[in-house]
């Protein structure tokens, strides 16, 4: 945690604001009085109206700022770029996008072949996460405007934010020939929703909880809406309508409950306890609905017809829910999981990324350090505890940017606890808080905050809007004494500016005391710039060709599903690059460097065209790790690892590790196109006891077996051993080729048999000598690469 004086130029503007707000406040009370607020009938619009849809302005403004001067332009981490992927090729028509040969020109992280291509080697690719706000940004990319779509989500965050507090802490009606009042909690509440900083980061970067926080807003209010419209008796005479308001609210409910199911699947399960507390309380016959500050609203009906609310709150709710479902269909080629079928192919332990608790939960490739720190006994419940307390940590900064101010959303809570009709409020949060327990990894990262709680950031608002509320009554109430309390008193509740203004100032000086650190640390991460720049490669004057990118952040950035002038593709740095080429028409080719100081600082991106030989030469190299995340998986796991300073190819090779004694099968692809009618050569790394197997499978057909022996003494002292396997020939006709990589001795690591004993194995790999870069000794057994001598190029 950082925390001192201000010292970038956001901070010190936010300073500047607070500093006038305070001084602005204090000047109206002095004066006795504060700008005038128009009269009933004299505006064309209600006051609360024009305030929210001023606020949603300045949010919006606020999260545009932020992509230029946070962002610097575009998605920063892993997660926002991936949607942008998906988003894009959503765009273009796909859920899941045709995958071409050499498939590790494009396979990479989050991306998952759907269950047939799996099996067959070749089919579609698709992005892991759920669709719900890809969708969206979607609808930015065909507009040509996709960073556009966060700052109009911040302006509908704010105007649901104040809709919120609107129905769940109404003020009381003004008297008649009185000023129109603007309600003081849904002012606070857009107020506060507009300076969040932790909602300006997830309104800039293309990251769901955004949206997920509005459908998360939009369904509250509608129920809560819903419920009142169908308590209340119309008035003598009135018409009726041909849409049932009451119905029509439930129906919004449904919908947003649903599309926040096709956006964070956990979120809609706190959602739908939420739903509970909002609903049943009122299915009571004859009890009347609570009014503002534990009043009672006149006259209401005895029974609110729940039956009808439920059914047009479900069928409100399919829309997204064929949308989640048309997604894992097309992911996995059923309805399954997409994120648990990438992790089951690409990472480990089996079973290592699962919502709930238990051994072998957490996934040693994506979460490793975390892993082998904190989940060393698997997941339980002290494991939960410390996952859930760090994310509590870090999201006292989030709601109003500075951790004491979060004693304001306890106590609105605590108020809304007493308050039959604010309770749900209360709740909601404990909600979001238990159905991400069983999810073991934090998601917590400067800026972004406890991310996993940020779709509730509205609700905590509201809340603590209505704890500045009350403590401005209380000091407005006729037993406070001194000047100040007469100035309130005198104020409240017919005008609201000073109020708002001391308000306005807390988390303004939270962001230039406290918040704006988090942020600064977001932006210099990783080199501080995205890492892939199209303008960048239009100044280099690439109109057509290939561009290779080093990261998968610049992947995700770049590559477009849809045929284009300038195709992305992956940097390999073996055979996989030319393949690609040829595969393309040996089109102009670049490399898109990417280079962080080692020191940290500004990265620097160079774009330097990539040359290759016009006739293909006759023996060349496939790396091990190029060929990761494998196609199939059974009793082991594969994960690209460093071993610099040894005899693997490049410093780096791709690892079976198993899980568990009997059957290890890793199954790998390679390219077949290239390889009809080639000789291959396995290249294998093996230290200690570490043995098994290479099988060559063509067609689905066994086709040779080389067995690998353990590292002998012949090299005493040597991390790893490494031996290229005897050559063996490729059909001509051949058309899906894999090597089945199969541990033999399950052995590995002395007496590692399950998940916690792989996290021990990995934390000697970082004692080892030479670092972490070196593969413990002891039982190692990996593809290091395949030599291909011969073979057909793109004209054969």
């Amino acid at each position: 945690m950082r925390a001192g004086l201000p010292r970038d130029p956001a901070q010190w503007i936010a300073l500047a604001l607070s500093v006038a707000a305070l001084l602005a406040g204090a000047w109206l009370l002095r004066r006795g009085r504060s700008p005038a607020v128009a009269r009933s009938g004299q505006a064309s619009v209600r006051p609360g109206v024009a305030v929210a849809a001023a606020l949603a302005l300045v949010a919006a403004l606020i999260s545009a700022a932020y992509i230029a001067v946070y962002l610097r332009g575009g998605p920063r981490i892993i997660d926002a770029t991936s949607y942008w992927l998906e988003a894009r090729a959503m765009a273009a028509g796909y859920l899941a996008w045709p995958l071409d040969e050499p498939e590790a020109s494009v396979l990479g992280r989050f991306l998952v072949r759907s269950g047939a291509a799996a099996q067959q080697g070749a089919g579609e690719v698709a992005a892991i996460f759920p669709p719900g706000y890809p969708a969206l940004l979607s609808l930015g990319f065909l507009a040509g405007a996709p960073l556009a779509v966060g700052p109009l989500l911040a302006a509908a965050l704010t105007v649901a934010t104040y809709d919120l507090a609107a129905r769940f802490a109404p003020e009381a009606p003004a008297p008649a020939g009185s000023a129109a009042r603007i309600p003081l909690v849904p002012l606070l509440a857009a107020l506060f929703s507009a300076l969040c900083a932790a909602l300006r980061y997830h309104t800039a970067d293309t990251m769901s909880h955004g949206l997920a926080a509005l459908c998360f807003t939009v369904a509250l209010a509608s129920a809560r809406r819903a419920l009142d419209h169908a308590r209340a008796i119309p008035p003598a005479g009135a018409p009726r309508r041909r849409l049932d308001p009451a119905v029509g609210a439930a129906a919004l409910a449904g919908l947003a409950a649903g599309w926040l199911a096709a956006t964070r699947p956990p979120s809609a399960l706190a959602l739908a306890a939420a739903l509970l507390f909002v609903l049943l309380p009122g299915s009571a016959p004859g009890r009347a609905a609570a009014g503002p500050r534990g009043g009672e609203l006149p006259a209401p009906r005895p029974s609110p017809r729940l039956g009808r609310l439920a059914a047009a709150l479900a069928i409100g709710a399919l829309p997204g829910l064929a949308l989640l479902a048309m997604h894992q269909r097309a992911a996995t080629g059923a309805f399954a999981s997409s994120q648990s079928a990438y992790y089951a192919l690409s990472d480990g332990p089996l079973g290592c990324f699962r919502y709930g608790f238990g051994a072998g939960v957490g996934c040693l490739g994506e979460h490793g350090d975390f892993v082998r720190h904190n989940l060393s006994e698997g997941y339980g419940f002290l494991a939960a505890a410390g996952t859930t307390l760090r994310r509590l940590k870090l999201h006292l900064v989030d709601a109003l940017n500075a951790e004491p101010l979060a004693l304001l959303v306890i106590a609105g809570a605590a108020l809304a606890l007493r308050r039959p009709r604010s309770r749900a409020l209360a709740v909601a949060p404990l909600l979001q808080i238990a159905a991400y327990a069983p999810f073991y990894f934090d998601g917590n990262y400067p800026g972004g905050g406890a991310r996993f709680f940020a779709d509730v950031l509205p609700v905590e608002h509201v809340l603590a809007a209505m704890a500045c509320a009350a403590l401005a009554e209380r000091a407005g109430s006729p037993a406070s004494r001194g000047g100040l309390a007469r100035r309130l008193r005198a104020l409240f509740p017919g005008s609201l500016v000073p109020t708002a203004l001391f308000a306005a100032a807390l988390p303004l000086a939270g962001f230039a005391f406290r918040a704006g650190f988090d942020h600064a640390a977001l932006r210099d991460r990783e080199g501080g710039l995205p890492m892939f720049d199209p303008a960048a490669v239009a100044r280099a004057g690439v109109a057509r060709g290939l561009v290779f990118v080093d990261t998968d952040h610049g992947f995700n950035l770049g590559f477009d599903p849809a045929p284009s002038d300038v195709a992305v593709l992956r940097y390999r740095g073996d055979a996989i690059d030319r393949m690609a080429w040829e595969a393309r028409g040996r089109p102009p080719a670049y490399r898109y460097g990417f280079a962080i100081p080692d020191g940290g600082g500004l990265a620097s991106v160079s774009i330097a065209p990539l040359a290759f030989d016009a006739a293909p030469p006759r023996e060349h190299l496939i790396e091990g790790e190029s060929l990761w995340p494998p196609r199939a998986q059974r009793g082991a796991w594969a994960l690209p690892e460093h071993a610099g300073g040894t005899c693997a190819s490049g410093g780096r090779l791709l690892a079976v590790h198993a899980a568990a004694s009997g059957e290890a099968v890793v199954r790998v692809g390679l390219p077949a196109p290239w390889l009809r009618g080639a000789r291959i050569s396995p290249r294998v790394a093996v230290s200690g006891d570490g043995a098994g197997e290479v099988r060559l499978v063509v067609d689905g057909a066994l086709l040779h077996v080389w067995q690998v022996e353990p590292a002998t003494a012949d090299a005493p002292g040597a991390p790893l051993a490494c031996a290229e396997l005897p050559p063996h020939p490729i059909p001509e006709d051949a058309v899906g080729i894999e090597l089945s990589l199969s541990r033999r001795d399950a052995r590995e690591d002395g007496d590692l048999h399950d998940a916690r004993g792989k996290a021990a194995a990995a934390a000697a790999a970082e004692r080892a000598p030479g670092g972490p870069d070196r593969p413990a000794t002891g039982g190692l057994f990996a593809l290091d690469a395949v030599s291909v001598a011969g073979g057909n190029s793109v004209d054969r």
